[in-house]
Protein backbone atom coordinates (compact mmCIF):
# COMPACT_ATOMS: atom_id res chain seq x y z
CA UNK A 1 0.00 0.00 0.00
CA UNK A 2 1.36 3.37 0.85
CA UNK A 3 4.74 3.88 -0.29
CA UNK A 4 5.48 6.85 1.68
CA UNK A 5 4.40 6.69 5.27
CA UNK A 6 4.07 3.63 6.59
CA UNK A 7 5.16 3.40 3.25
CA UNK A 8 4.89 6.38 1.65
CA UNK A 9 2.38 6.90 -2.12
CA UNK A 10 2.92 5.62 -6.49
CA UNK A 11 4.63 8.58 -7.91
CA UNK A 12 5.75 10.12 -10.82
CA UNK A 13 6.41 13.71 -9.95
CA UNK A 14 5.73 16.52 -12.13
CA UNK A 15 6.90 14.47 -14.97
CA UNK A 16 7.43 10.83 -14.77
CA UNK A 17 10.72 9.91 -16.37
CA UNK A 18 13.23 7.40 -17.56
CA UNK A 19 16.95 7.63 -17.63
CA UNK A 20 18.42 8.69 -20.86
CA UNK A 21 21.43 6.54 -20.45
CA UNK A 22 20.59 2.96 -21.24
CA UNK A 23 23.49 2.04 -19.09
CA UNK A 24 25.71 3.60 -16.52
CA UNK A 25 29.27 4.78 -16.71
CA UNK A 26 31.48 2.40 -18.65
CA UNK A 27 33.89 0.25 -16.77
CA UNK A 28 37.44 -0.09 -17.90
CA UNK A 29 38.44 -3.49 -19.27
CA UNK A 30 40.54 -4.08 -16.16
CA UNK A 31 37.55 -3.36 -13.94
CA UNK A 32 35.46 -5.80 -15.95
CA UNK A 33 38.10 -8.41 -15.73
CA UNK A 34 38.35 -8.02 -11.94
CA UNK A 35 34.57 -8.45 -11.60
CA UNK A 36 34.54 -11.68 -13.61
CA UNK A 37 33.03 -14.52 -11.61
CA UNK A 38 31.62 -12.24 -8.93
CA UNK A 39 28.10 -12.63 -7.56
CA UNK A 40 25.79 -9.78 -6.66
CA UNK A 41 22.63 -10.08 -4.60
CA UNK A 42 19.66 -7.81 -5.32
CA UNK A 43 16.73 -7.44 -2.97
CA UNK A 44 13.73 -6.54 -5.12
CA UNK A 45 10.17 -5.76 -4.04
CA UNK A 46 7.62 -8.56 -3.70
CA UNK A 47 6.18 -9.71 -7.02
CA UNK A 48 8.27 -7.14 -8.89
CA UNK A 49 11.33 -9.15 -9.93
CA UNK A 50 9.69 -9.87 -13.30
CA UNK A 51 10.30 -6.19 -14.05
CA UNK A 52 14.09 -6.56 -13.96
CA UNK A 53 14.46 -10.10 -15.31
CA UNK A 54 15.76 -9.03 -18.73
CA UNK A 55 17.95 -6.26 -17.29
CA UNK A 56 19.60 -8.69 -14.88
CA UNK A 57 20.28 -11.18 -17.68
CA UNK A 58 21.84 -8.45 -19.83
CA UNK A 59 24.00 -7.21 -16.95
CA UNK A 60 25.21 -10.74 -16.19
CA UNK A 61 26.21 -11.26 -19.81
CA UNK A 62 27.95 -7.90 -20.17
CA UNK A 63 29.93 -8.18 -16.94
CA UNK A 64 30.37 -11.96 -16.76
CA UNK A 65 28.91 -12.04 -13.25
CA UNK A 66 26.03 -13.78 -11.48
CA UNK A 67 23.15 -11.73 -10.07
CA UNK A 68 20.85 -13.36 -7.55
CA UNK A 69 17.47 -11.66 -7.13
CA UNK A 70 15.58 -12.12 -3.85
CA UNK A 71 12.08 -10.69 -3.34
CA UNK A 72 11.31 -8.91 -0.06
CA UNK A 73 8.71 -6.29 0.90
CA UNK A 74 10.53 -3.08 -0.03
CA UNK A 75 9.41 -1.14 3.05
CA UNK A 76 10.98 -3.81 5.29
CA UNK A 77 14.31 -4.28 3.54
CA UNK A 78 16.19 -1.79 5.71
CA UNK A 79 15.07 -3.69 8.81
CA UNK A 80 16.55 -6.89 7.39
CA UNK A 81 19.70 -5.10 6.25
CA UNK A 82 20.45 -4.06 9.83
CA UNK A 83 20.86 -7.72 10.72
CA UNK A 84 21.89 -9.39 7.47
CA UNK A 85 24.39 -6.72 6.37
CA UNK A 86 26.87 -7.15 9.23
CA UNK A 87 26.36 -10.92 9.09
CA UNK A 88 27.47 -10.98 5.46
CA UNK A 89 24.16 -12.37 4.21
CA UNK A 90 22.67 -9.10 2.98
CA UNK A 91 22.30 -7.67 -0.51
CA UNK A 92 24.60 -5.60 -2.65
CA UNK A 93 21.67 -3.66 -4.08
CA UNK A 94 18.30 -3.14 -2.41
CA UNK A 95 15.14 -1.16 -3.03
CA UNK A 96 13.51 1.05 -0.42
CA UNK A 97 11.15 4.01 0.18
CA UNK A 98 12.65 7.47 -0.23
CA UNK A 99 11.49 8.56 3.21
CA UNK A 100 13.82 5.98 4.81
CA UNK A 101 16.96 7.23 3.09
CA UNK A 102 18.25 9.70 5.67
CA UNK A 103 17.67 7.29 8.55
CA UNK A 104 19.54 4.54 6.68
CA UNK A 105 22.42 6.91 5.89
CA UNK A 106 22.59 8.09 9.50
CA UNK A 107 22.86 4.45 10.59
CA UNK A 108 25.65 3.80 8.07
CA UNK A 109 23.65 1.30 6.03
CA UNK A 110 24.06 2.80 2.54
CA UNK A 111 26.97 3.65 0.26
CA UNK A 112 27.19 7.06 -1.34
CA UNK A 113 26.78 6.81 -5.10
CA UNK A 114 29.25 8.56 -7.40
CA UNK A 115 27.46 9.05 -10.70
CA UNK A 116 27.73 11.86 -13.18
CA UNK A 117 25.34 14.81 -13.20
CA UNK A 118 23.96 13.78 -16.58
CA UNK A 119 22.76 10.53 -15.02
CA UNK A 120 21.18 12.35 -12.08
CA UNK A 121 19.46 14.76 -14.45
CA UNK A 122 17.53 11.90 -16.03
CA UNK A 123 15.13 11.86 -13.09
CA UNK A 124 12.46 14.25 -11.91
CA UNK A 125 13.70 16.80 -9.40
CA UNK A 126 11.51 15.56 -6.55
CA UNK A 127 12.51 11.93 -7.04
CA UNK A 128 16.26 12.59 -7.15
CA UNK A 129 15.97 14.97 -4.19
CA UNK A 130 14.51 12.11 -2.15
CA UNK A 131 17.85 10.31 -2.57
CA UNK A 132 20.01 13.20 -1.38
CA UNK A 133 21.41 13.58 2.12
CA UNK A 134 23.60 16.60 2.81
CA UNK A 135 24.04 17.13 -0.93
CA UNK A 136 25.28 13.56 -1.42
CA UNK A 137 23.51 10.93 -3.51
CA UNK A 138 22.57 7.58 -2.00
CA UNK A 139 20.23 6.04 -4.54
CA UNK A 140 18.59 6.24 -7.96
CA UNK A 141 14.80 6.44 -8.32
CA UNK A 142 13.06 3.40 -9.78
CA UNK A 143 9.39 4.41 -9.41
CA UNK A 144 7.10 7.08 -8.00
CA UNK A 145 3.55 7.18 -6.71
CA UNK A 146 1.00 9.64 -5.35
CA UNK A 147 -2.53 9.36 -4.11
CA UNK A 148 -5.19 9.94 -6.77
CA UNK A 149 -8.98 9.98 -7.05
CA UNK A 150 -10.77 6.79 -8.10
CA UNK A 151 -14.41 7.17 -9.13
CA UNK A 152 -17.10 4.67 -10.10
CA UNK A 153 -18.26 5.46 -13.63
CA UNK A 154 -21.53 3.61 -13.02
CA UNK A 155 -22.36 6.06 -10.24
CA UNK A 156 -20.89 9.29 -11.55
CA UNK A 157 -19.58 10.25 -14.98
CA UNK A 158 -16.38 12.13 -15.67
CA UNK A 159 -18.36 15.21 -16.69
CA UNK A 160 -20.26 15.17 -13.38
CA UNK A 161 -17.14 15.02 -11.20
CA UNK A 162 -17.04 17.87 -8.68
CA UNK A 163 -14.01 20.10 -9.24
CA UNK A 164 -13.31 20.99 -5.60
CA UNK A 165 -13.33 19.17 -2.27
CA UNK A 166 -16.07 21.51 -1.11
CA UNK A 167 -18.17 20.51 -4.12
CA UNK A 168 -17.56 16.88 -3.22
CA UNK A 169 -18.93 17.72 0.24
CA UNK A 170 -22.11 19.08 -1.37
CA UNK A 171 -22.36 16.04 -3.65
CA UNK A 172 -21.96 13.69 -0.69
CA UNK A 173 -24.63 15.59 1.24
CA UNK A 174 -27.10 14.64 -1.46
CA UNK A 175 -25.81 11.09 -1.84
CA UNK A 176 -24.92 9.68 1.58
CA UNK A 177 -27.74 7.75 3.26
CA UNK A 178 -25.93 5.43 5.63
CA UNK A 179 -25.43 2.63 3.14
CA UNK A 180 -24.47 4.58 0.03
CA UNK A 181 -21.80 7.28 0.02
CA UNK A 182 -20.38 9.95 -2.25
CA UNK A 183 -16.72 10.82 -1.64
CA UNK A 184 -14.61 8.97 0.95
CA UNK A 185 -11.03 9.36 2.21
CA UNK A 186 -8.92 8.22 5.15
CA UNK A 187 -8.69 11.73 6.54
CA UNK A 188 -8.04 10.42 10.05
CA UNK A 189 -4.46 9.76 8.87
CA UNK A 190 -1.94 12.53 8.20
CA UNK A 191 -0.76 10.71 5.08
CA UNK A 192 -4.09 11.63 3.49
CA UNK A 193 -5.16 14.64 5.56
CA UNK A 194 -2.00 16.54 4.66
CA UNK A 195 -3.50 16.85 1.17
CA UNK A 196 -6.10 19.22 2.61
CA UNK A 197 -4.14 20.83 5.44
CA UNK A 198 -1.19 21.81 3.25
CA UNK A 199 -3.54 23.32 0.69
CA UNK A 200 -4.50 25.91 3.29
CA UNK A 201 -0.93 26.54 4.43
CA UNK A 202 -0.14 23.70 6.81
CA UNK A 203 3.10 21.73 6.51
CA UNK A 204 5.03 19.00 8.27
CA UNK A 205 8.44 20.65 8.57
CA UNK A 206 9.62 24.05 7.43
CA UNK A 207 12.48 24.20 4.94
CA UNK A 208 15.78 26.04 4.84
CA UNK A 209 16.89 27.92 1.71
CA UNK A 210 18.84 24.88 0.51
CA UNK A 211 15.69 22.76 0.64
CA UNK A 212 16.64 20.82 3.78
CA UNK A 213 13.99 20.20 6.42
CA UNK A 214 13.99 22.07 9.74
CA UNK A 215 12.62 19.61 12.35
CA UNK A 216 12.25 22.40 14.91
CA UNK A 217 9.69 24.11 12.66
CA UNK A 218 6.54 21.99 12.77
CA UNK A 219 3.49 23.28 10.90
CA UNK A 220 0.83 20.64 11.55
CA UNK A 221 -1.01 23.01 13.91
CA UNK A 222 -0.64 26.39 12.21
CA UNK A 223 -3.66 28.41 11.10
CA UNK A 224 -3.85 26.77 7.68
CA UNK A 225 -3.55 23.24 9.05
CA UNK A 226 -6.35 23.93 11.54
CA UNK A 227 -8.57 25.31 8.76
CA UNK A 228 -7.97 22.19 6.69
CA UNK A 229 -8.73 19.93 9.66
CA UNK A 230 -11.98 21.82 10.28
CA UNK A 231 -13.09 21.08 6.73
CA UNK A 232 -12.16 17.44 7.20
CA UNK A 233 -14.19 17.29 10.42
CA UNK A 234 -17.33 18.39 8.56
CA UNK A 235 -17.36 15.19 6.50
CA UNK A 236 -17.48 13.09 9.65
CA UNK A 237 -19.71 15.37 11.73
CA UNK A 238 -22.38 15.51 9.02
CA UNK A 239 -22.42 11.75 8.51
CA UNK A 240 -20.86 11.80 5.05
CA UNK A 241 -18.11 9.38 6.15
CA UNK A 242 -19.07 6.12 7.90
CA UNK A 243 -17.60 5.53 11.36
CA UNK A 244 -16.01 2.33 10.06
CA UNK A 245 -13.34 4.16 8.07
CA UNK A 246 -11.78 5.55 11.24
CA UNK A 247 -8.86 3.63 12.72
CA UNK A 248 -6.77 0.64 11.75
CA UNK A 249 -9.49 -1.15 9.77
CA UNK A 250 -10.48 2.01 7.93
CA UNK A 251 -8.56 1.11 4.78
CA UNK A 252 -10.37 -2.22 4.45
CA UNK A 253 -13.79 -0.63 4.93
CA UNK A 254 -13.07 2.16 2.45
CA UNK A 255 -11.86 -0.22 -0.25
CA UNK A 256 -14.76 -2.61 0.34
CA UNK A 257 -17.32 0.17 -0.02
CA UNK A 258 -15.77 1.15 -3.34
CA UNK A 259 -15.50 -2.39 -4.74
CA UNK A 260 -19.10 -3.06 -3.66
CA UNK A 261 -20.32 -0.02 -5.57
CA UNK A 262 -21.35 1.81 -2.40
CA UNK A 263 -19.02 4.81 -2.80
CA UNK A 264 -18.90 7.12 -5.80
CA UNK A 265 -15.27 8.13 -5.27
CA UNK A 266 -12.34 7.51 -2.94
CA UNK A 267 -8.79 8.71 -2.49
CA UNK A 268 -6.36 5.83 -2.92
CA UNK A 269 -3.25 5.04 -4.95
CA UNK A 270 -2.01 3.10 -7.98
CA UNK A 271 -1.35 0.17 -5.68
CA UNK A 272 -5.09 -0.58 -5.95
CA UNK A 273 -5.40 -0.53 -9.73
CA UNK A 274 -5.11 -4.29 -10.09
CA UNK A 275 -7.38 -5.05 -7.13
CA UNK A 276 -10.15 -2.74 -8.35
CA UNK A 277 -9.85 -4.14 -11.86
CA UNK A 278 -10.19 -7.70 -10.57
CA UNK A 279 -13.24 -6.61 -8.58
CA UNK A 280 -14.91 -5.67 -11.86
CA UNK A 281 -15.42 -2.01 -10.95
CA UNK A 282 -15.95 0.32 -13.90
CA UNK A 283 -13.67 2.98 -12.49
CA UNK A 284 -11.87 6.08 -13.67
CA UNK A 285 -8.79 7.74 -12.19
CA UNK A 286 -7.90 11.39 -12.02
CA UNK A 287 -5.85 13.84 -9.97
CA UNK A 288 -7.12 15.03 -6.60
CA UNK A 289 -9.63 17.91 -6.61
CA UNK A 290 -8.93 21.56 -5.90
CA UNK A 291 -9.84 23.45 -2.73
CA UNK A 292 -12.08 26.49 -2.58
CA UNK A 293 -9.00 28.75 -2.41
CA UNK A 294 -8.03 27.58 -5.90
CA UNK A 295 -5.11 25.42 -4.83
CA UNK A 296 -5.02 21.78 -5.83
CA UNK A 297 -5.02 19.20 -3.07
CA UNK A 298 -1.46 18.01 -2.62
CA UNK A 299 -0.13 14.58 -1.76
CA UNK A 300 3.05 12.92 -0.66
CA UNK A 301 5.23 11.62 -3.46
CA UNK A 302 6.50 8.19 -2.65
CA UNK A 303 9.77 7.21 -4.30
CA UNK A 304 11.14 3.70 -4.61
CA UNK A 305 14.85 3.55 -5.31
CA UNK A 306 17.80 1.28 -5.94
CA UNK A 307 20.50 1.69 -3.29
CA UNK A 308 23.85 0.09 -2.57
CA UNK A 309 24.43 -1.58 0.78
CA UNK A 310 27.29 -0.27 2.88
CA UNK A 311 28.20 -3.91 3.49
CA UNK A 312 28.64 -4.79 -0.19
CA UNK A 313 32.04 -6.32 -1.01
CA UNK A 314 31.61 -5.24 -4.64
CA UNK A 315 30.44 -1.67 -4.26
CA UNK A 316 31.65 -0.41 -7.66
CA UNK A 317 29.96 -3.25 -9.49
CA UNK A 318 26.89 -2.84 -7.29
CA UNK A 319 26.71 0.83 -8.27
CA UNK A 320 27.01 -0.14 -11.94
CA UNK A 321 24.06 -2.47 -11.45
CA UNK A 322 21.94 0.16 -9.66
CA UNK A 323 22.57 2.66 -12.48
CA UNK A 324 21.78 0.01 -15.08
CA UNK A 325 18.51 -1.09 -13.46
CA UNK A 326 17.31 2.51 -13.15
CA UNK A 327 18.23 3.68 -16.64
CA UNK A 328 15.65 4.78 -19.22
CA UNK A 329 15.40 1.56 -21.18
CA UNK A 330 15.09 -0.68 -18.14
CA UNK A 331 12.72 1.73 -16.37
CA UNK A 332 10.33 1.52 -19.29
CA UNK A 333 10.56 -2.27 -19.42
CA UNK A 334 9.92 -2.45 -15.68
CA UNK A 335 6.82 -0.27 -16.10
CA UNK A 336 5.48 -2.57 -18.81
CA UNK A 337 5.80 -5.54 -16.46
CA UNK A 338 4.86 -4.00 -13.10
CA UNK A 339 2.88 -0.81 -13.97
CA UNK A 340 4.98 1.12 -11.47
CA UNK A 341 5.36 4.65 -12.82
CA UNK A 342 9.02 5.40 -13.60
CA UNK A 343 10.77 8.53 -12.31
CA UNK A 344 12.59 9.28 -15.53
CA UNK A 345 11.72 12.67 -17.03
CA UNK A 346 11.79 11.54 -20.64
CA UNK A 347 9.09 8.96 -19.99
CA UNK A 348 6.60 11.56 -18.83
CA UNK A 349 5.18 11.80 -22.33
CA UNK A 350 5.98 8.32 -23.55
CA UNK A 351 2.86 7.05 -25.40
CA UNK A 352 3.24 3.54 -24.01
CA UNK A 353 3.07 4.88 -20.46
CA UNK A 354 0.69 7.79 -20.92
CA UNK A 355 -2.00 5.56 -22.41
CA UNK A 356 -2.48 4.36 -18.83
CA UNK A 357 -5.08 6.45 -17.01
CA UNK A 358 -3.37 5.71 -13.69
CA UNK A 359 0.02 6.87 -14.97
CA UNK A 360 -1.50 10.06 -16.36
CA UNK A 361 -3.23 10.78 -13.05
CA UNK A 362 -0.07 10.20 -11.03
CA UNK A 363 1.91 12.37 -13.43
CA UNK A 364 -0.55 15.24 -13.14
CA UNK A 365 -0.96 14.92 -9.38
CA UNK A 366 2.81 14.96 -8.98
CA UNK A 367 2.77 18.59 -10.10
CA UNK A 368 1.06 19.47 -6.82
CA UNK A 369 2.95 17.10 -4.57
CA UNK A 370 6.14 16.87 -2.51
CA UNK A 371 8.28 13.96 -1.34
CA UNK A 372 7.54 12.55 2.06
CA UNK A 373 10.11 14.15 4.41
CA UNK A 374 13.09 11.79 4.54
CA UNK A 375 14.53 12.87 7.89
CA UNK A 376 14.41 10.56 10.96
CA UNK A 377 12.30 13.11 12.84
CA UNK A 378 9.40 12.29 10.52
CA UNK A 379 8.95 9.10 12.52
CA UNK A 380 7.80 11.25 15.44
CA UNK A 381 5.03 12.89 13.40
CA UNK A 382 2.93 9.97 12.20
CA UNK A 383 1.45 8.64 15.45
CA UNK A 384 0.70 11.96 17.24
CA UNK A 385 -0.81 13.43 14.06
CA UNK A 386 -2.94 10.35 13.36
CA UNK A 387 -4.16 10.27 16.96
CA UNK A 388 -5.11 13.94 16.77
CA UNK A 389 -6.97 13.50 13.50
CA UNK A 390 -8.91 10.57 14.92
CA UNK A 391 -10.13 12.71 17.82
CA UNK A 392 -11.13 15.32 15.24
CA UNK A 393 -12.95 12.70 13.17
CA UNK A 394 -14.84 11.34 16.18
CA UNK A 395 -15.66 14.81 17.50
CA UNK A 396 -13.77 14.29 20.75
CA UNK A 397 -11.67 17.43 20.21
CA UNK A 398 -11.77 20.54 18.08
CA UNK A 399 -9.09 20.77 15.37
CA UNK A 400 -6.91 23.40 17.07
CA UNK A 401 -6.87 21.63 20.40
CA UNK A 402 -6.07 18.27 18.81
CA UNK A 403 -3.36 19.55 16.49
CA UNK A 404 -1.72 21.67 19.18
CA UNK A 405 -1.40 18.56 21.31
CA UNK A 406 0.00 16.56 18.38
CA UNK A 407 2.62 19.22 17.67
CA UNK A 408 3.69 19.36 21.31
CA UNK A 409 3.95 15.58 21.49
CA UNK A 410 6.00 15.44 18.28
CA UNK A 411 8.33 18.20 19.49
CA UNK A 412 8.88 16.37 22.77
CA UNK A 413 9.67 13.09 21.02
CA UNK A 414 12.02 14.80 18.59
CA UNK A 415 13.87 16.46 21.45
CA UNK A 416 14.12 13.20 23.38
CA UNK A 417 15.18 10.98 20.48
CA UNK A 418 17.00 13.22 18.04
CA UNK A 419 18.61 16.10 19.90
CA UNK A 420 22.35 16.35 19.40
CA UNK A 421 22.27 14.23 16.23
Amino acid sequence: MKMAKKCSVFMLCAAVSLSLAACGPKESSSAKSSSKGSELVVWEDKEKSIGIKDAVAAFEKEHDVKVKVVEKPYAKQIEDLRMDGPAGTGPDVLTMPGDQIRTAVTEGLLKELHVKKDVQSLYTDASIQSQMVDQKLYGLPKAVETTVLFYNKDLISEKELPKTLEEWYDYSKKTANGSQFGFLALFDQIYYAESVMSGYGGYIFGKAKDGSYNPSDIGINNEGAVKGAALIQKFYKDGLFPAGIIGEQGINVLESLFTEGKAAAIISGPWNVEAFSKAGINYGITKLPKLENGKNMSSFIGVKSYNVSAFSKNEELAQELAVFLANEKNSKTRYEETKEVPAVKSLANDPAIMKSEAARAVTEQSRFSEPTPNIPEMNEIWTPADSALQTVATGKADPKQALDQAAETAKGQIKAKHSGK
